[in-house]
């Protein structure tokens, strides 16, 4: 494959502009991380310290094999929900590696309100063990939780998506053969008592870990019994009496060394036999993605300059490179594997729909993976582009991008608008992974013609009452919804919800996606058929 020629010229004031811009962003951005990571409440650690309980991030560093690396999932997570209650919503979840195994890591997070579970954090637990699934991966829960947090019990329970779906994922997980192991700190309650007893493996701590449907207060107000928590569900009780347990640890160093000396028992997959080469950094300095992403969401860059900074060598076999010039497709690798990238270079015309449908067709035949990198307003609308077949040409794109059979991933560089989000797989479509970068933004149109589209409306409802606005008032409107909706469709808007699986720094995104697809090729996947297209 040949290089990528660059025509970035990173001495121009251009470049450092949107450098000093970007990286304005990525220290606010490294912050708010580092205090949803770190910054609890004093009195928070002074009751793990005297119950003698590590900090989650200590236990998840004694976990993971020394020296490799952790992809975490959903940093931000309920960023800008709850007040700031739950900060990473409560819970660290990402793949790492223990034993030599790629494995799926969820861990409460009991230095903040116990660990206890808002909405969000069973979304996000629940995507994470979606992740497990989807690539056949065993997964590692660490748990202690205070369960449910009650104020929000009605966002929590009952719903497809919420709390019950946790264990249900584990029940899918135990189907397809993915082993799990939990490992009890704390207290598992109630619906929390069945992590561990859905997991194939379990190791409690004594003093500290317990497991029952009922704490002692539930238990004396249903029964009259007197009880205490060792009793009920203590490390001791559970490993020689009731057998809910496997394994006794005295101390939480003890019970990861024994949960480490499990996993080095489990079998190691015999992973998809994904074409590579000897890996090789990008020739281009990936840093230099700070200079070339603008300070403007509605500024246009060349796709093919983000390519240069993430794949292997900076060599790119680009596919049909003189038509439907606004979608760039071609081949390359990434940390040695094979993959089949689609960037953006402008709106969606039916030539550029139509290329990106049959390279997607060309790497399924092929057993390729897809990478989409995301820049898009949408399809182009309007008589010319209707008649010519747009939303035909459209869909055709949708049905080959959502019945491909080999992994997805998906990145976030800019802005990703309308069904342009479908086409180029967001969230609704089953990427393995979606990254975003600090400056983009998820909405269904841009904010300029949500704004204008807004304002006329309001404008319309204050003349139906009578009301003529003065130009200035118009002008505050619109400027009003403006800041609301650039607020609601920003990257940490959008990742508090979960609607990704993390805000990433640009120089990361090489190994965030190396990572990804390591961990997919654990599943099978080729011989996928497609549902009918409208010709």
């Amino acid at each position: 494959m040949r290089r990528i020629k660059s025509n970035i010229n990173t001495n121009s004031s251009e470049f450092k502009e949107f450098k000093q811009h970007n990286q304005s962003l990525l220290a606010e951005f490294h912050r708010r991380q580092e205090k949803a990571r770190h910054e609890r409440p004093q009195r928070d650690l002074d009751r793990l310290a005297k119950q003698n309980k590590m900090l989650p991030r200590e236990r998840l560093e004694l976990l993971l094999d020394p020296g490799t690396p952790f992809l975490e999932f959903s940093s931000l997570g309920a960023c800008e929900a709850y007040d700031g209650a739950a900060p990473s919503a409560n819970c660290i979840t990402g793949i790492g590696i223990v034993g030599g195994r790629e494995v799926v890591i969820n861990a409460s997070d009991s230095s903040n309100k116990g660990g206890a579970w808002f909405p969000l954090t069973a979304k996000k637990i629940v995507r994470a063990l979606d992740i497990a699934i989807e690539n056949r991966l065993p997964v590692i829960h660490m748990c202690d939780s205070a369960g449910g947090y009650l104020p929000l019990q009605s966002d929590l329970f009952g719903d497809k998506y919420m709390s019950g779906r946790i264990f249900r994922n584990q029940t899918q997980l135990s189907k397809l053969g993915c082993k799990q192991l939990a490992l009890v700190f704390g207290h598992c309650t109630a619906g929390g008592a069945y992590t561990p007893g859905l997991s194939d493996y379990s190791v409690i701590v004594n003093g500290t870990g317990a497991v029952f449907l009922g704490g002692p207060p539930l238990v004396k107000a249903a029964t009259g019994e007197d009880v205490t928590v060792d009793e009920l569900g203590g490390a001791r009780m559970h490993t020689s009496v009731s057998g809910t347990c496997d394994y006794y640890a005295d101390n939480e160093r003890e019970a990861i060394a024994i949960g480490r000396e499990v996993v080095s028992q489990w079998e190691q997959p015999q992973k998809f036999a994904l074409q590579r080469e000897a890996p090789e950094d990008p020739y281009y300095d990936p840093s230099e993605l700070y200079g070339i992403i603008p300070n403007d969401i509605k500024k246009q860059f060349d796709i093919r300059e983000v390519i240069a900074r993430i794949v292997d060598g900076s060599r790119f076999a680009e596919y049909q490179p003189d038509y439907g010039t606004t979608m760039v497709c071609g081949f390359a690798n990434i940390w040695g594997y094979k993959v089949g990238i689609l960037g953006n270079n402008g709106v969606l015309f039916n030539d550029s729909t139509l290329k990106a449908t049959h390279f997607m067709a060309l790497c399924n035949q092929n057993n390729v993976p897809l990478v989409f990198l995301q820049n898009i307003t949408g399809y182009m609308i309007g008589k010319e582009y209707e008649q010519r077949g747009i939303t035909k040409d459209g869909a055709k794109m949708l049905m080959v991008q959502g019945g491909v059979d080999v992994p997805k991933f998906t990145v976030m560089t800019n802005g990703s608008f309308g069904a342009g989000n479908y086409g180029m797989c967001g969230r609704s479509w089953d990427a393995r992974t979606l990254f975003a970068w600090p400056q983009s933004q998820i909405a269904v149109m841009g904010s300029d013609q949500a704004a204008n589209t807004l304002v006329t409306i309001k404008v319309n409802q204050m003349k139906r009452e009578g009301i003529e606005p003065t130009p200035q008032e118009l002008e505050e409107i619109r400027a009003e919804v403006l800041r609301n909706y650039e607020n609601s469709t920003s990257a940490y808007a959008t990742s508090s919800e979960i609607w990704d699986d993390g805000i990433i720094d640009p120089v990361d995104t090489r190994n965030a996606l190396g990572m990804s697809i390591s961990a997919s090729l654990n599943a099978p996947f080729g011989g996928t058929q497609y549902g009918v297209m409208r010709y």
